[in-house]
């Protein structure tokens, strides 16, 4: 089974709905048989490289609402997290840009699959998010990266150049051919698509039912009739 994730890695709702679909596959009888594999997504391709200005104060302006408020909303967003086993220091982020760090994604997973990026991703949203890094700074990203276990001289070499933008750019415009406004979007062996992080039991439920779809039980019709077996056919 396949599930693709487009998320950001400024994304809080994105790092709750991984947690959330770790839980499911925790409990699901067939989870080492799940690829799971991310995709690029900006929510704000115009922040800029090095970010300074403090979240809040961007979303305040983004969402025309006042910074007290917007703080309010935040603390709740980081109490529910806090009960996903997540401590998101969402108050010390700062507004910054992700295309290096959705770039140097698709280099882990051209060079070391589904594994080694899941353990980067996990990097970089724990750098944004629990150390509150600016993870638009190639230093930060580069000391992921090698935490991560990719090669550092490649590291070096996408980050000094434009290698996998393309690929960055194709993700984010799948995801708006498949109709996705925001993330995190799951979509499950290309069928079902899933929206926003929803709690465990939704997860659990797709795995259950694609897994269903994709190796039907075989149905056994009529009663018992005659037949012949090892030892012998019935008379």
């Amino acid at each position: 089974m396949r599930i693709e994730i487009w998320s950001d890695v400024v994304c809080p709702w994105c790092y709750v709905g991984k947690r959330r679909l770790e839980a499911a596959l925790a409990g699901f009888e067939h989870a080492d048989e799940v690829e799971v594999v991310y995709r690029s997504f900006e929510l704000d391709p115009a922040a800029p490289q090095h970010g300074t200005e403090p979240s809040v104060v961007s979303l305040s302006r983004k969402m025309g609402r006042p910074e007290e408020q917007v703080r309010e909303m935040v603390g709740g967003l980081m109490e529910t997290a806090a009960a996903d086993g997540l401590e998101l220091r969402l108050l010390d982020t700062v507004h910054t840009n992700t295309v290096d760090a959705h770039r140097l994604l698709h280099l882990a997973l051209e060079t070391g699959g589904p594994a080694l990026q899941g353990t980067l991703k996990e990097e970089l949203l724990a750098a944004y998010f629990t150390r509150a890094e600016d993870i638009g700074d190639h230093a930060v990203l580069r000391a992921a990266a090698l935490a991560a276990g990719l090669d550092a001289e490649r590291v070096d070499a996408v980050l000094a150049g434009e290698e996998y933008a393309e690929a960055v750019a194709a993700d984010v415009a799948q995801a708006r051919a498949y109709g996705a406004t925001g993330v995190p979007f799951f979509v499950v062996e290309g069928t079902y698509g899933i929206s926003g992080a929803q709690p465990t039991e939704v997860f659990t439920q797709v795995l259950e039912q694609v897994w269903a779809e994709s190796h039907p039980v075989l149905q056994t019709v009529g009663g018992d009739a005659e037949a012949c077996g090892p030892d012998g056919c019935a008379i």
